[in-house]
């Protein structure tokens, strides 16, 4: 049954941005509790739109997952890790480093406001993503990469076993805060401990987002710059916030940007709702786009690049020409009516 956002996701955006607030349409994320496989597949999945799923059995890790209980677990295999001076990371800057740590330690230090022992500053900022054995082949498994850790974890049976890609282990300091970006894969975003503020974009937002890749330029969403970015206000805003033990399910290409209210322990689940031979076969974090897609985009540079042997007048108008096709192909109808 839908019930209301929960109380804890009101007035969660920064102080002193009133004014921009305003101007951005936002609109919470439907929660969702007694949610069953047939009900996820029946009444949620269809509507391809985020929604909290709370209440869903994860087994025993939302009570044993405390920082003593990982660390041991975790003991002093050697993990990598995001170190960064400040809470808010930029991957296309890269305001960050890699650092590699025993693992029972970095829990330590994640769970940490100030740092006896640090690499950059007393209150620098962790983030650890969990790889596969070989980061260039294997995609990340919750069972393989800790396996002791992944007895206590149970991924809700929402899709067919043959679907799986990955399972993600994501470690987050308090206040961390994570770049905007789309993956092409759905995917199950389980917050087992802490507290955390999901905002997401619709796919056909895109064009308000600014986007590098399949990341925003857009470092700061709650106070950007407009004069930089000034559609970034088009762009409608969803939010929620995660309790231990929530699941948001994220459909492939929503934009989402993640921001920890407390230290936080979650795991992605990333399934392929394409056919197998959509998706790039030497992509081992699942972020590439479909190969169909890439193609396609190739082929929009090579155009855009014959457009440069005509004159400024003339590359604008075929420019526009071309614009007007891919609207009129590609475009779904509920853009027509802005109907998000």
């Amino acid at each position: 049954m839908l019930n209301s956002l929960s109380k804890n996701a009101e007035n969660v955006t920064p102080a002193g941005v009133d004014g921009y607030m305003e101007l951005q349409e936002k609109a919470p994320v439907s929660v969702f509790t007694q949610v069953d496989r047939d009900t996820f597949l029946r009444q949620i999945y269809p509507e391809r739109r985020p929604a909290v799923l709370r209440g869903v059995c994860l087994g025993p890790c939302s009570n044993r997952w405390t920082v003593d209980y990982l660390g041991q677990k975790g003991g002093d295999r050697e993990v990598k890790v995001h170190v960064s001076t400040v809470p808010q990371m930029d991957f296309l800057h890269k305001n960050f480093v890699y650092r590699t740590l025993p693992f029972k330690e970095f829990v330590k230090r994640a769970s940490e406001k100030k740092h006896s022992s640090f690499f950059l500053c007393e209150d620098e900022s962790y983030y650890l993503r969990s790889l596969g054995k070989d980061i260039r082949k294997e995609p990340a498994d919750l069972t393989k990469q800790f396996p002791d850790l992944a007895e206590d974890f149970h991924i809700p049976q929402f899709f067919e076993p043959d679907q799986f890609f990955s399972s993600v282990f994501r470690i987050s300091s308090c206040g961390l805060q994570l770049w905007t970006h789309y993956d092409v894969m759905d995917n199950l975003l389980a917050q087992v401990t802490g507290r955390k503020r999901v905002v997401l974009y619709s796919p056909q937002d895109a064009l308000h987002l600014y986007l590098s890749g399949d990341k925003s330029e857009i470092l700061d969403i709650d106070t950007p710059d407009l004069k930089q970015f000034p559609e970034f206000v088009r762009a409608k805003r969803y939010e929620c916030v995660l309790e231990p033990g929530d699941l948001l399910f994220i459909p492939a290409l929503w934009f989402h940007n993640t921001l920890a209210l407390q230290f936080g322990v979650g795991v992605n689940v990333f399934w392929r709702h394409l056919p197998p031979d959509s998706y790039d076969k030497k992509d081992p974090y699942g972020n590439k786009d479909p190969v169909a897609a890439t193609r396609a985009l190739q082929t929009l540079e090579r155009a855009l690049h014959t457009l440069d042997e005509l004159p400024a007048d003339h590359k604008d108008f075929y420019g526009r020409r071309m614009i007007q096709l891919i609207q009129k192909r590609t475009y779904c109808n509920s853009l027509l009516g802005k109907n998000k």
